[in-house]
């Protein structure tokens, strides 16, 4: 979007007509020397209107410097050089807008897509000191994305841009979530941050058990005592009920007005967390976002929010309490935006949770050294040993299915448990493999159904369903069903376990889907392989160290 640059010094002979579009002089700054911008296309109809009446005064002088007023992008201005009055307090906001905005930096398009406000309603917000503009790439001295501050120059491109008519450089990093460009303003809220209500109600009635009663108190009394920005890492084995843990926290956290973001790097995740947090917060705003919520509902405002990685681009400076489940998981991990988003929508003074079974090597040695805050907890919420792997060899898998075949070893486990009335959770390393075991298990498993399920298939939360349901008996997957899912009395294996795509976490998380259950605690798990690898016996080394630790606590 181009703006009319006007300094500061030009505005002052301004007509009072024009108040809504003009700051007012009592909140002109000391210093002169910066620019008030209004966009384009509001100057247009006062062009029109003041070339009506130019004998007039102070038409006249005004329309010289409407004439003499560079049309500019918000790249070709240093932030610092901008003018943005204090917040009125005598000014009526535009509630929606208000809502929409508040703890977020969200494009133009984006805001007046919803229809709940002109753009002479946003600079009327502007003027009054509620909103900010600000460009979505600075191009000095290099380009850097202010959404995902993407700063590697072949995720740049350029295009001929409709809004400023020249050339104009996007962020290809965050396209997904709408083109951010030269040109594009994002919208920032600056108004006085409007505590949540508090009198929330807790309404899990459940019982922690002493490991994970110990956790929860360590949480709750960082939450307690925010000051600056700390770090809390949650060490908690799968199945230890790590959601339940955080309860207390959140509704601590609640309790003090403030809001609390739990993001996730899994849509899966997300659909998983949201019914439960529902009922344990009954008269809280629970929402979730991911890329599936319609546009009706992707900018709500909410107490406690539930969120993808992607999503949490769009959140900015606003969560005292942001807890960050599976740390170590993909995308999260492998790609620097998200770990910025996460970090830019952090308030000034918050507390930031890691959350997961398998920490990265960074993250143990802060926590081994004691460089950073937190707690272990190595035992289940049942009190029973995590299932500890198998190795098996299984010869060439690869060859084998190359002719339509499994290997033995795989075909015998499968019969094993298929008999006993078991479901079975097949892990296979690609999906171009998978209609080929699904179609060798069909007909060696003729009475038993069989189905797939990977990251791009769009019926995947269905299968998953079924699958806790008993409609399905096998369900063959990828890495995607690796954490965030349980499913009772589930028998796990893994094909194709030395593929590198199968690390030490990886195969620690898989582990952590059997035995989940008090009812069924024990769980088979096993590696079918073509040779042992590193991450195959760290991951067996693992498991039997936390089971070592959590039997010394029993």
């Amino acid at each position: 979007m181009r703006f009319y640059d006007f300094p500061l010094p030009a505005l002052f002979e301004k007509p009072s007509s024009l108040l809504p579009l003009f700051p007012s002089h009592s909140d002109l700054p000391v210093n002169l020397n910066r620019r008030w911008l209004i966009p384009e296309p509001l100057i247009r109809p006062f062009k029109r209107a003041i070339g009506s009446q130019l004998p007039q005064e102070p038409f006249h002088s005004l329309q010289s410097h409407l004439e003499s007023a560079l049309l500019t992008r918000l790249s070709d201005i240093p932030q610092d050089q901008l003018y943005f009055p204090e917040p009125s307090p005598h000014f009526i906001l535009n509630e929606t807008l208000a809502d929409m905005l508040t703890g977020r930096r969200l494009l133009i398009d984006e805001v007046l897509g919803t229809g709940g406000c002109s753009l002479e309603n946003i600079h009327e917000h502007v003027h009054a000191g509620y909103i900010r503009y600000e460009a979505g790439i600075h191009t000095k001295p290099r380009p850097a994305c202010q959404r995902c501050g993407n700063a590697d120059p072949f995720l740049f491109g350029e295009v001929t841009c409709g809004r400023c008519l020249e050339a104009c450089l996007y962020c290809r990093a965050c396209l997904m979530m709408g083109r951010v460009t030269q040109c594009s303003p994002l919208l920032t809220w600056h108004g006085t941050f409007r505590k949540k209500e508090k009198g929330h109600r807790l309404g899990w009635d459940g019982q922690l058990s002493q490991a994970q009663d110990r956790a929860s108190r360590k949480l709750t009394e960082k939450v307690k005592n925010i000051s600056g920005r700390t770090e809390f890492l949650i060490w908690a084995v799968c199945g230890a009920g790590k959601t339940e843990m955080l309860f207390p926290a959140i509704y601590q956290a609640l309790n003090l007005g403030t809001p609390v973001l739990i993001a996730t790097p899994r849509t899966d995740v997300v659909r998983e967390l949201l019914p439960r947090l529902e009922k344990a917060f009954p008269n809280s705003a629970v929402k979730a976002f991911h890329g599936e919520v319609d546009a009706a509902n992707r900018y709500v405002s909410a107490d406690l929010v539930i969120a993808t990685t992607h999503q949490v681009l769009r959140f900015h400076r606003h969560f005292p309490v942001v807890i960050i489940d599976e740390v170590d998981a993909f995308p999260y991990t492998y790609d620097e935006k998200l770990r910025f988003a996460v970090k830019n929508a952090r308030a000034e003074e918050s507390l930031t949770v890691y959350l997961t079974a398998t920490p990265l090597s960074d993250l143990k040695r802060l926590a081994e050294r004691g460089a950073l805050s937190h707690v272990k907890v190595p035992r289940r919420f049942h009190g029973y040993d995590l299932p500890v792997p198998k190795m098996k060899w299984a010869g060439n898998w690869k060859k084998s299915l190359a002719k339509k075949r499994l290997p033995y070893p795989v075909i015998q486990w499968l019969r094993q448990h298929t008999a006993n009335g078991k479901k079975i959770f097949l892990f296979v390393p690609r999906i171009d493999v998978m209609d080929t075991i699904v179609q060798s298990l069909t007909a060696i498993l003729n009475e038993t159904k069989i189905d797939s399920v990977h990251s791009a298939d769009p019926g995947r939360s269905e299968k998953v369903s079924k699958f806790r349901q008993g409609a399905i008996r096998v369900l063959v997957t990828t890495t995607i069903l690796e954490r965030g899912v349980t499913v009772k009395g589930v028998q796990v294996g893994v094909l194709g376990a030395e593929d590198g795509i199968f690390t030490e976490s990886a195969l620690v998380q898989i582990a952590g889907r059997a035995g989940r259950s008090p009812d069924e605690p024990d769980g088979d798990v096993i590696y079918f392989h073509y040779g042992k690898t590193k991450a195959m016996v760290a991951a067996v080394r693992h498991i039997q160290a936390m089971n070592r630790e959590g039997g010394a606590l029993s």
